[in-house]
């Protein structure tokens, strides 16, 4: 081959290489994959507080007249985990077996609020911890008096299970429970 049929061949070739590139460094760039927990989040069902609260209730009898009892590893009949975050989720509607409680704090499913705004189906979450037995969400349900300091709650609870009670969770400030409101809730 003759070195001027050699070099017309290789232009040739770098000619077409740097095209390729042009053009793979303008192609447009596939979308990002949607985070799977905020997807999750954005797809909520819309949720009345009072069915917040109705759902809520059917896990007090739900045992055969008694409270479903409280595992971390377990799942209840209806496919939601049998711990405190797994009963929120029941209540709030999400996909089965739902959202933990940090998930819960921070992937989309609430905003966080003042105390003071507090309504019925509403969240009160301490999720700042590195272990599952110091994080903690119960379903705010209304206050306990006119000043404020405890309110009355649904909650799921190692050692009983479900339960409705009376609380001051956050109502302090310095315990590392927090108000929060889900996205979903309608009213």
């Amino acid at each position: 081959m003759s070195l001027n049929l050699t070099r017309r061949v290789a232009t040739a070739a770098l000619t077409t290489l740097l095209s390729l590139g042009s053009l793979a460094l303008t192609a447009p760039t596939a979308p990002a994959a949607p985070n799977p927990a905020t997807a999750s989040a954005e797809a909520a069902p819309r949720i009345s507080r009072a069915e917040v609260l109705a759902r809520a209730k059917t896990w007090l009898t739900a045992n055969n007249g008694r409270p479903v009892p409280y595992f971390q590893n377990k799942y209840w009949k209806d496919g939601y985990r049998q711990d405190c975050s797994g009963y929120a989720s029941m209540a709030l509607g999400l996909r089965k077996p739902g959202p933990n409680t940090v998930s819960l704090k921070n992937d989309g499913y609430t905003r966080r609020i003042a105390m003071k705004d507090l309504a019925p189906g509403d969240l009160v979450i301490k999720a700042d911890s590195n272990s599952a037995d110091f994080r903690h969400v119960v379903i705010f349900d209304g206050w306990a008096n006119g000043a404020h300091t405890a309110y009355k709650s649904y909650e799921q609870a190692g050692g009983v299970g479900t339960r409705w009670k009376q609380h001051s969770y956050g109502v302090n400030g310095r315990d590392g429970y927090h108000a929060y409101r889900p996205v979903n809730i309608t009213n």
